[in-house]
């Protein structure tokens, strides 16, 4: 074998295909991880998930460890090492202009497929699924001492009147409301590869979103799916075909890691 090599894959999009209730992992990709698997390459999930909501996701795909809460989670040989929080201060900030200007806001405080919203405006107005939201009237986000994210129902591009978000890491995947939560996966790969003492020019990442662009870095090789928005594969090291084309595995067979 080759040096050993750190490898990295976003899920949506990248690793699965198809739609959300019906996702798949092509069988061209399951065959590429488990041949890299056997040359004793370290493999990975990178996601934007909570480890709470990724962690299932994570066993169904065959993976033992993750970079998880968009950078901030940890978790190595199926142990989960560490989330860290938001900045606190500024969260609250940021709920406070909320409540002032009457913007409909919910929080994950804590590692739970759940999220706590005030009242029913936050359902009523996304019809959300992606997580149950759960009504605790009267929520003060200062009864608790970490918020790990903050969800605001909004239609783009009313966020722009909010100040203090611009202070906090923030993304928008639905069209009635957009996430505040850590955004630089970067750093849980980093975290995994010190963790190792590996060298992070040994690093593969693989993505096709805007929350990939950062973990799209020039210290290591950085592969975008035929499928990726434009942005990424502007950064990518290379451009491999679509996700439901075989992409992860011809990336892999085109450096040479697989035959």
């Amino acid at each position: 074998m080759d040096k050993k090599k750190y490898f990295f894959f976003d899920i949506d999009g990248t690793l699965a295909v198809g739609t959300p209730g019906d996702q798949y992992v092509p069988e061209s990709a399951k065959l590429a991880l488990k041949k890299l698997e056997e040359q004793g390459h370290f493999l990975a999930i990178a996601t934007g998930r909570s480890y709470a909501m990724a962690k299932d996701h994570m066993k169904e795909l065959g993976f033992e460890n993750m970079v998880s809460d968009g950078g901030n989670g940890i978790t190595i040989n199926g142990q989960l090492l560490e989330i860290k929080p938001l900045d606190y201060e500024k969260c609250i900030a940021l709920i406070d202009e909320c409540k002032e200007k009457e913007y409909i806001w919910a929080i994950s405080p804590d590692n739970e497929t759940r999220r706590l919203a005030p009242d029913n405006r936050f359902y009523d107005f996304t019809h959300d699924i992606y997580m149950d939201t759960v009504v605790q009237e009267g929520l003060d986000p200062r009864d608790y001492d970490k918020i790990f994210k903050v969800y605001i129902a909004c239609y783009s591009p009313e966020e722009d009147k909010l100040e203090h978000l611009k202070d906090l890491p923030w993304c928008r995947f639905h069209k009635e409301y957009l996430f505040v939560e850590p955004g630089d996966k970067s750093v849980g790969i980093k975290a995994i590869v010190d963790h190792f003492g590996g060298d992070y020019k040994d690093v593969v990442v693989f993505g096709d979103e805007k929350n990939d662009l950062s973990m799209f870095r020039n210290e290591w090789t950085s592969i975008a799916m035929g499928n990726a928005i434009e942005s990424l594969k502007e950064k990518a090291t290379y451009i491999t075909a679509d996700a439901d084309d075989d992409g992860i595995y011809k990336a892999c067979q085109h450096f040479g890691w697989i035959d």
